[in-house]
Formats: structure tokens, C-alpha cells, sequence
């Protein structure tokens, strides 16, 4: 990789780490460290050094007219203007170039394994960047509208987590419970991180409480990842954890079976898009389908069925069915019906 096209992605690492809430003011170091991690996997400075990050700096400035301070209170560096970011200046054709050959060679090797799960991501960026010569004309806007992904918080968590995941060392983060929307410090054993609705979550083994909670990375703050071993319990196994549950729920339960009837067109929906891996076609009518399922009942199945209001119906069993009508009378209640 050319030294400009490394200079451009050190730009944009430092731009994030500068517009990072979590962890303000970076210093000097702590951008040199962000910049190796990213390009070369270490932070040992084998790489990048000190003067190098100082002239990023300064192009920063003067090239792209970024708003750079240093506050000799924190020794850190910060934006004069929350607003701006880095991500708002224009690619060059080098750049969109680079995007349209990386996006072609992703779609070659789509199919393989390894890469099957991120099948749709792969289909929308390659259609994003061949849809036009330039998939940054704002003309584009005009005639085609893209799904817009919502932005979260604590994903820049990842990488030290899945570290830590790797090598079965706690970690300890500052979490904001919805509950009590007060902050407490967490240590756990990191199990598995899961993607669901574009939002991540870190399944975990509470040491103390000797049970596996789930955290969402968005309300973590200030993680870290500790140099003591962490504890994984003996039968929790990352392939069969989420096997009979719907989103990103589970307990210890047995799975049970779900009959659903649904119209016509809701049922062409269910079938196109199904609730789960176990869900089956029991009967086909002139007007509705029945389909089973085996799963644990959570919240996430329970909304997944209201959503399409009145067009499904539970058959069974009677203990989900009842939960649906609680909720309904609830919805009437709210409408003063």
C-alpha cells in the first residue's frame, strides 16, 4: 500500500478517534497506537512513530481544513467544532477507484464459506458503487433510495473484546442499565459477541453471579481488558447457545412447538422471510397456512407475531396465545376502545 493511501486511512482513524465521546481528548499516543492496531495489528510502534502521526496532523489542518486543538490540561487533542468530521470530505477518483476494485473482488469470493454470512452486506456494497460512476452523486438520490443502516454506539469495542474473547481474559466496562439508567462496573468473561438488527451484543459469564448475562455494546463504556483469566462454563457452546431462540434472548428452557395460521399474504411473507430454521408449512388452505415452529418463547418472538397485527393468529400453545391477547387487550386499553 502506497504511503498517501496510508496517510488517508490514518486520517480517517485518527478522525474517529478525536469524535470518540468515550474516550476524549486522545493523546499523541493513543493515535499511534489507534493507527498501528488498525493497519498492522500491533501497537508496539515497529511501525508508526510519534513524528509520523505529528505530520498527520498537520495535513490534517492544512489540507483538509480540520479543526485540530490540543489541550494542555488533558494533553490531548480535540475538535473546535463537534460537527465536523472527516467522513463529510469528498472522495478523490483514487479513492472511489480503490472502493470499486475492492467491491469487485469481494463479489468474486462471495460463496466461499467463509464468507456466505456476509453474503447481503457484500450485495449491498457492491450495488451501492456500481449503480453509478460515482456512487457519491448526489443526483443518484433522486432516483434511488438506499436502506439506511442506523448508527450505534460501542461497535469501536469489537476488536479489544473479540481479543479478549480469544484469549479467555476478563474485561471490565462501565454499563447503563435501561432500567435504572444509572452506571455500574461490570467484570465478566466475554463468550460471544452477536449481530441482531444491526445493533451488537457481548454474551457473558458473571463470574460472581455464576450465570451468562447479555450486555449491548451501545450502553458499554470504558472497556478493558484485563491480564486475569476469565472462566468459560462447561456446557456453553457458541454454536448451539441461540439454536432454539428467536433474537437475542435465551434461557435455560426446553423449546416448545408453535402453530401459527396466517392469511394468504401474510403467509407468503412468513415463508419468504421465516420466523426460524424449524419453521415448517403443516397445512396450506384456499385462505390461510398453518406453519410450526420450535422455539423458546421470548420477547423477541412475541413481537415478531405483533407485528403482523391481525393477519397471523397462535393456535398454539395456549400459554402464547394468552400472552398475544394480553398484549391486545393491552393495545385496546391504550386506544380507549
Amino acid at each position: 500500500m502506497s504511503q498517501i493511501k496510508n496517510a488517508q486511512i490514518r486520517y480517517r482513524i485518527i478522525d474517529r478517534c478525536i469524535r470518540n465521546k468515550y474516550r476524549p481528548n486522545p493523546t499523541k499516543r493513543d493515535l499511534r497506537e489507534a493507527c498501528e492496531e488498525s493497519l498492522y495489528g500491533s501497537s508496539h510502534g515497529h511501525n508508526i512513530c510519534d513524528s509520523t502521526i505529528e505530520k498527520d496532523l498537520f495535513a490534517m489542518r492544512m489540507d483538509h481544513d480540520a479543526p485540530i486543538k490540543y489541550s494542555k490540561v488533558t494533553k490531548g487533542y480535540y475538535y473546535d467544532d463537534e460537527n465536523y468530521s472527516f467522513d463529510d470530505i469528498p472522495l478523490t477518483s483514487e479513492d472511489l477507484n480503490a472502493i470499486q476494485f475492492a467491491a469487485k473482488t469481494l463479489l468474486q469470493f462471495r460463496d466461499i464459506d467463509m464468507f456466505k454470512q456476509f453474503g447481503n452486506a457484500i450485495d449491498k456494497i457492491v450495488d451501492r458503487v456500481t449503480i453509478a460512476a460515482n456512487p457519491l452523486d448526489e443526483k443518484i438520490q433522486q432516483h434511488v433510495q438506499f436502506e439506511k443502516g442506523i448508527s450505534t454506539k460501542g461497535n469501536h469495542f469489537l476488536s479489544s473484546i473479540l481479543e479478549a474473547i480469544q484469549n479467555i481474559k476478563l474485561i471490565t466496562f462501565d454499563y447503563t442499565s435501561f432500567a435504572t439508567n444509572k452506571s455500574k462496573e461490570r467484570t465478566v468473561t466475554p463468550l460471544l459477541l452477536k449481530e441482531y438488527r444491526n445493533r451488537w451484543y457481548l454474551i457473558s459469564f458473571d463470574n460472581e453471579k455464576e450465570r451468562i448475562i447479555t450486555y449491548a455494546l451501545e450502553r458499554m463504556e470504558n472497556v478493558v481488558v484485563t491480564t486475569t483469566n476469565g472462566i468459560i462454563p462447561d456446557d456453553f457452546s457458541p454454536d448451539n447457545f441461540f439454536e432454539h431462540t428467536i433474537g437475542i434472548t435465551t434461557y435455560d428452557a426446553q423449546p416448545e412447538r408453535i402453530e401459527i395460521k396466517a392469511n394468504n399474504i401474510a403467509a407468503k411473507y412468513i415463508e419468504s422471510q421465516p420466523f426460524h430454521h424449524t419453521q415448517k408449512i403443516v397445512k396450506s388452505g384456499k385462505k390461510k397456512t398453518l406453519f410450526s415452529l420450535k422455539v423458546i418463547v421470548t420477547e423477541e418472538l412475541i413481537r415478531e407475531i405483533l407485528s403482523y397485527g391481525g393477519e397471523i393468529e397462535v393456535v398454539s400453545p395456549k400459554s402464547l396465545r394468552d400472552k398475544i391477547v394480553d398484549r391486545v387487550v393491552d393495545m385496546i386499553t391504550n386506544y380507549n376502545l
